[in-house]
């Protein structure tokens, strides 16, 4: 499901609504509720490289851990 945000905000918040599309999302942007264009990737991203070595960062890394987590933690 898209998420829908105006154009003042798409704006304002560019950067991190470009993240979002690059983790899967897509973004509708919208004048006065009206939807007027879509960002959606265009392209997967490429692996990260690290020297010779590559590796994939997957989408779950950048999720919140549950509570019983962050308390095996502390």
């Amino acid at each position: 499901m898209a998420v829908t945000v105006n154009v003042q905000e798409a704006k304002t918040r560019l950067s991190e609504l470009l993240g979002r599309v690059e983790r899967g999302e897509e973004i509708v942007i919208a004048r006065a509720g009206v939807p007027v264009a879509r960002l959606a990737a265009v392209a997967p991203v490429p692996a990260r490289t690290f020297g010779t070595m590559s590796f994939h960062v997957p989408d779950a890394f950048f999720e919140a851990l549950p509570d019983a987590e962050i308390d095996a933690w502390e």
